[in-house]
């Protein structure tokens, strides 16, 4: 596992237990998906590469726009032509005919693979990546090396 790897798995963790509050990003008060790996991106990295326009829980739905799916491809590096490894963010389509709308971050590959996400009435957890989930994995993408 790469340095920036563990350093994400690490953070990730950190968060655990953090109560899911839609778009906020603050650790031990609260968050969504996205605001973890928001998260994770600034205790990497420092500032967060770009702002976060206002969402609704159903965003994107209507228009079909795949905007989470852009955006990770924007700051993020697909991996999907290799096996899933800890530090890896997925990205989740929660509905067959909906948009990718959930994240994630690997925390442990292999048989008994683990991820930690926020979660709707759950908050920060970190959960096995079952066959369930794993049906609902439409991307894997994993942090950018810092640059020296």
């Amino acid at each position: 596992m790469s340095g920036i790897a563990e350093a994400a798995v690490a953070e990730a963790r950190s968060w655990l237990g953090t109560p899911y509050v839609h778009q906020a990003s603050a650790k031990n008060s609260g968050c969504d998906c996205l605001g973890l790996l928001r998260g994770i991106w600034r205790a990497l990295y420092g500032q967060e590469p770009e702002a976060v326009p206002a969402y609704t829980p159903d965003w994107s739905e209507a228009s079909k726009n795949e905007r989470l799916w852009r955006a990770a491809r924007r700051h993020l590096a697909p991996v999907d032509d290799r096996e899933e490894l800890p530090g890896d963010v997925v990205l989740f389509r929660m509905r067959d005919a909906g948009v990718a709308k959930h994240l994630g971050l690997i925390s442990v590959a292999g048989s008994e693979a683990r991820f930690v996400h926020a979660y709707t009435r759950h908050g920060v957890i970190e959960s096995a990546l079952s066959d369930p989930w794993r049906r609902r994995v439409v991307g894997r993408f994993e942090f950018p090396e810092k640059e020296s």
